[in-house]
């Protein structure tokens, strides 16, 4: 029987971009068998090595969890929609009773005519504690929407500083706040829209040495991090303290949102027991978001935040809400407790906060040992400046200038001179496109991937390589400032 397997935007470059399969199967494992026999490359991605589902990618068939049916033995019907879902970052308590000035009585009015909001839902909302971790993409309407709707003291975390990418999403900055800390300008601009609301900022990162002081006297927090070990983390400290967790999530073209409450539905955990390994899910900054997205999917976290301190309406709490932006569609998926949750299971192992970078696989920074063994391996001068390389360029210097960087990166900017562009991720299977007569400078944006088609030009047998230090970033600082930065 024919069946439609839904890729998602993380794993679609293993399947040459394509986001639907069709195949045929009568069971998941089935279904997910061809297609990683269809696109070898996946198959790590979806499966251990001992060919268990891995942890970290949940697969439902329609909107129901597999998990809670057959697992891959789950039966399939003609024309049965399977999605591959991997992770990608009640009311509120009692409060003293707060009054609402004539001022914010004609502020608000347009609340005040709904039946489920009125006088006493406003005076819900002055008195509500809500916490924003993260003043970027999600943050910004989130702050914004929920200081228009009159919440009465907004906590803000972030420690960062705007940058000009910013601009193109995160409207609560300005082009005048370039280099502000992001903090000031969330501030400023939620004091213009309402100054009724008591802004608290922390400006510093969330950690598990802090998380548990800053959450702790909040109704509610709104997750609007972009990193894997802030929203395990996040997840764990609202668990522990029993506060609501308002998750949201973008990618590319991509979103979801949900309500995490332990309390009386699953939490993160229960939904990604494990993280992806490091740098499976590209950041917003490795493969780019679209500007509007994060303005949808946060204002569906104010709007869940709003209901959870009205206590009115169905909240997300049990439910995944996806949304595909450029086919325009939402799906809802059904979400369960984890029975055997190590968090918020009966029998829970993590009863207090780690090390998340460690539990997400995120290595230290190298030693002074192992950054000197690195440099003994690829050699001296295994590096060259911005400045070097342009006096190599002007002196004539037969060189072999390589852009390891993707297309679509190239279109936007390149170094004069380039001789070739071929993605670092392609390189071992295109070594025969590169010659061996010449000296050779590879390339990317900041050095990262540059270092890495080094390392695989050296193990190719090529000798004379070298690495632009700093990317394209630091040619564009350093010697040609009309080379656009990204």
């Amino acid at each position: 029987m024919s069946i439609i397997i839904r890729i998602p935007s993380a794993l679609r470059r293993f399947t040459g971009e394509s986001a639907a399969i069709t195949t045929a199967a009568s069971t998941v494992g089935e279904a997910l068998s061809a297609l990683v026999d269809e696109y070898p490359n996946l198959r790590t991605h979806l499966y251990t090595g001992e060919g268990a589902l891995r942890s970290f990618v949940n697969v439902f068939v329609n909107d129901e969890d597999i998990r809670h049916a057959a697992g891959l033995s789950t039966p399939l019907t003609e024309n049965d929609e399977v999605h591959i879902v991997p992770s990608i970052a009640g009311g509120s308590a009692a409060v003293e009773p707060v009054e609402l000035s004539v001022d914010e009585i004609q502020r608000y009015s347009r609340h005040l005519l709904l039946p489920e909001v009125g006088i006493a839902g406003q005076r819900k909302l002055k008195a509500a504690r809500v916490l924003l971790v993260g003043a970027g993409g999600l943050g910004s309407p989130l702050a914004m929407y929920l200081a228009a709707a009159g919440v009465g003291h907004l906590g803000i975390i972030d420690f960062d500083v705007v940058d000009h990418s910013n601009l193109q999403r995160q409207l609560l900055h300005g082009t005048k706040d370039v280099g502000r800390p992001k903090l000031e300008s969330a501030r400023d601009r939620v004091r213009d829209i309402n100054p009724f609301v008591e802004v608290e900022g922390y400006e510093a990162a969330l950690t598990a040495s802090n998380a548990l002081d800053i959450l702790r006297g909040y109704d509610v927090v709104a997750d609007g991090t972009d990193n894997f070990q802030s929203r395990y983390l996040v997840n764990d400290a609202c668990v522990m303290l029993g506060i609501p967790n308002v998750y949201g999530s973008i990618f590319r073209f991509e979103g979801q949102a949900s309500v995490f409450d332990a309390r009386t539905g699953p939490c993160y955990r229960c939904l990604y027991p494990e993280p992806p390994p490091p740098g499976l899910v590209p950041s917003c900054a490795e493969g780019g978001v679209l500007g509007v997205l994060p303005g949808i999917v946060g204002s569906m976290q104010a709007i869940e935040t709003i209901k959870l301190v009205l206590g009115q309406g169905s909240s997300l709490v049990g439910r995944l809400l996806l949304f595909d932006a450029l086919d325009m569609r939402f799906r809802e998926l059904k979400l369960r407790k984890n029975p055997a949750c190590n968090l918020c299971g009966p029998n829970p192992t993590v009863t207090e906060l780690v090390d998340y970078d460690a539990f997400c696989g995120i290595a230290p920074g190298p030693t002074a040992d192992e950054i000197a063994d690195v440099q003994a391996r690829r050699g001296r001068g295994w590096e060259l400046s911005p400045l070097e390389l342009k006096a190599e360029l002007d002196g004539g210097h037969p060189l072999f200038l390589l852009d390891v960087r993707e297309p679509h990166e190239v279109e936007i900017c390149s170094i004069p001179g380039t001789s070739a562009t071929v993605p670092v991720g392609t390189l071992a299977d295109r070594i025969g496109e590169i010659p061996g007569d010449a000296p050779i400078v590879t390339y990317c944006r900041s050095g990262v991937r540059s270092a890495k088609a080094f390392d695989t030009l050296r193990a190719a047998g090529l000798s004379n390589v070298r690495s632009l230090r700093g990317g394209i970033l630091a040619w564009s600082r350093d010697i040609d400032p009309s080379v656009p930065q990204y």
